[in-house]
């Protein structure tokens, strides 16, 4: 029986490949993004994240200075917003380098 099925499903695959290789129409597909080039891609992803990170860290500040004026003289709850003082300090800067480094690169590139 599993003989059968077999024959059945390369019969089916050799037909299907000969009607296809036998077609002659173009097949397009139109482009669901609206930007042409990978580099518009690439900057328009780029902008979003550094727009959504200057958005971001603001609050995060605002988190961290809620979390030390109710600390209450709690080292642990101290020792947390300043970690996300830091924290947040260190993503805006890696923000800032990565907008910097697709800048520098294009530049290079010629862009």
């Amino acid at each position: 029986m599993k003989k059968y099925y077999l024959l059945a499903f390369g019969v089916i695959v050799f037909l299907s490949l000969v009607m296809v290789t036998n077609c002659n129409a173009v097949v397009t597909f139109p482009n669901p993004l609206k930007y042409d080039t990978f580099e518009e891609l690439v900057d328009a992803i780029v902008t979003f994240l550094f727009t959504a990170s200057l958005l971001l860290a603001p609050i995060m500040v605002l988190i961290g200075a809620f979390t030390l004026m109710t600390a209450a003289g709690d080292p642990a709850k101290v020792k947390t917003a300043n970690r996300i003082f830091i924290y947040t300090g260190i993503g805006i800067l890696i923000v800032f380098m990565g907008k910097g480094l697709v800048s520098a690169i294009k530049a290079l590139m010629g862009g």
